[in-house]
C-alpha cells in the first residue's frame, strides 16, 4: 500500500508538535540538573515542578501527591509493590486483590510479591465483556486485604471498569485502591477525586506524549517502601536525576489532550464505529469487551479459527498497522490471557484483533481498512 495506514494508537502515539516544541529548550539551553543550586539548576527545577502543578491541576490532587517515573510501567510497579510492603510492614496485612485481565506490568508485580514476599494473591474473573463484578470484590475482600488494584480502562479489549464503585467499596473496609490509568489517560478524565482511587499511574506515550516518562499518583498518607534508592529526587521517594524534557512532555502532552477532548472523542466514537459496524459482517467474527462502555478510540474483535499472528503480518503487508491484544502479547503464539479470561475457547481466543483510531486517522482510511480485514481474512480462510 503506497499510503500506510497506522491503527494501534492503544500500542503507542506519535509524538504531538506542540509536545516537542515545549520540550526542545530543556535539550538545549534550558540543560540544568534540578537538584542543583545555581540559575541553570533553578529554572530546570522550575520546570519540573510547574509540570507537577499541571498534572495536580488535571488529577485534582496536591502537587505533592504525584511521583515522576520512567513510564506506565515502573509507576504500576511502585504503586503495587512499594505500597503493598509499606503497608504490610504497618502491620495492615498481607493480601492483594487484582483481576484477571490486568496489564503484566500489575498481574506479573502481584504475582511477584505472592511468590517472592510471601503476599496472599486473589486473582477475580471479570464476566464475558471483561467487566470485574462488584460482588465478586465484596466477597474477596479479607480482614487482611491491604491492596485492590483494578485497571481503569483495558487496553486489550478497552472496556472500562466500575473504578468508582469498587473504590468506595474497598474504603469501607479500609482497603487502598490502585488503579493503571496508562491506557485510560488518553480519553477518559483522571480525575482522583471522581475515581476515589488512591494510587493512580499513567503513563506519557500512550497520549502523544515521549516514550519513557510517567507519573504515579500518591494519596497523602499513603505508606510508600521506596524502590529505587539513591539520593533525595521527589522528595525522598524516587531517587535519580530528573528526567526534565520528558517531564515537561508528559505534562504538555496531557494538558493538550484534555484541551483537545471536547472535539476528539466524538471523532474517536464515530471511527470506532464504522470499524466495528463492517468489520463484524465477517462471518465468524465477535466483538470483544463491552459494546458501550469502552475507550472511544477502539475497537476488537475475535475471528474463529484465525491465526492472529499471521493476519497481523498479512495487515502488516497491506499497509495496515493493528495489534493482536497488547504490544506486550504481539508475536506470542499462545491466546492472550485477557481474551481467555473473556471465556473463549483457543479456536476463538488465538485470533484476536485490535484496532485503535487517533488523531491523525481519517474517514477513508478507515473505509480502506475494512476492505482490506474483510479480504484478508477470507482469504485465509479460503
Amino acid at each position: 500500500m503506497t499510503n500506510p495506514i497506522y491503527l494501534d494508537y492503544a500500542a503507542t502515539t506519535p509524538l504531538a508538535p506542540e509536545v516537542l516544541e515545549a520540550m526542545m529548550p530543556y535539550f538545549s539551553n534550558e540543560f540544568g540538573n534540578p537538584s542543583s543550586i545555581h540559575r541553570w539548576g533553578r529554572k530546570a527545577e522550575q520546570a519540573v515542578e510547574e509540570s507537577r502543578r499541571t498534572l495536580a491541576e488535571i488529577m485534582h490532587c496536591e502537587p505533592n501527591e504525584i511521583i515522576f517515573t520512567s513510564g506506565g510501567t515502573e509507576s504500576d510497579n511502585y504503586g503495587l509493590r512499594g505500597v503493598a510492603l509499606a503497608l504490610r510492614e504497618a502491620k495492615r496485612g498481607n493480601h492483594i486483590i487484582t483481576t484477571a485481565i490486568e496489564h503484566d506490568a500489575v498481574i506479573h508485580t502481584a504475582t511477584q510479591l505472592r511468590d517472592h514476599y510471601g503476599f496472599d494473591l486473589t486473582i477475580l474473573p471479570v464476566d464475558e465483556q471483561g467487566c470485574c463484578r462488584l460482588a465478586d470484590v465484596e466477597a474477596a475482600i479479607r480482614p487482611d486485604t491491604l491492596l485492590i488494584s483494578v485497571m481503569y480502562a483495558n487496553n486489550e479489549i478497552g472496556t472500562i471498569q466500575p473504578v468508582r464503585e469498587i473504590s468506595n467499596l474497598a474504603h469501607t473496609k479500609n482497603v487502598l485502591v490502585h488503579t493503571d490509568a496508562v491506557q485510560a489517560a488518553s480519553q477518559l478524565e483522571v480525575d482522583v477525586t471522581k475515581l476515589g482511587v488512591d494510587i493512580m499511574a499513567i503513563g506519557a506515550h500512550k497520549f502523544y506524549g515521549p516514550k519513557g516518562v510517567g507519573a504515579l499518583y500518591i494519596r497523602k498518607e499513603t505508606p510508600l517502601m521506596t524502590m529505587v534508592t539513591g539520593g533525595g529526587q521527589e522528595r525522598g521517594r524516587r531517587a535519580g536525576t530528573s528526567n526534565v524534557p520528558y517531564i515537561v512532555g508528559l505534562a504538555a502532552a496531557l494538558r493538550l489532550t484534555v484541551d483537545r477532548r471536547p472535539n476528539d472523542i466524538p471523532r474517536f466514537n464515530k471511527l470506532s464505529s464504522r470499524l466495528r459496524q463492517e468489520i463484524l459482517k465477517i462471518p465468524d467474527s465477535k466483538l470483544t469487551g463491552h459494546p458501550t462502555n469502552r475507550l472511544p478510540n477502539h475497537s476488537s474483535f475475535v475471528f474463529k479459527n484465525i491465526d492472529g499472528n499471521e493476519l497481523l503480518m498479512r495487515l502488516d503487508l497491506e499497509g495496515i498497522a493493528a495489534s493482536s491484544g497488547s504490544a506486550c502479547k504481539t508475536g506470542d503464539p499462545e491466546p492472550s490471557n485477557v481474551i481467555l479470561a473473556l471465556g473463549y475457547d483457543r479456536a476463538w481466543a488465538l485470533g484476536s484483533l485490535r484496532l485503535t483510531v487517533g488523531r491523525q486517522t481519517t474517514e477513508d482510511e478507515v473505509e480502506k481498512a475494512c476492505e482490506v480485514v474483510t479480504r484478508v481474512v477470507a482469504q485465509m480462510r479460503g
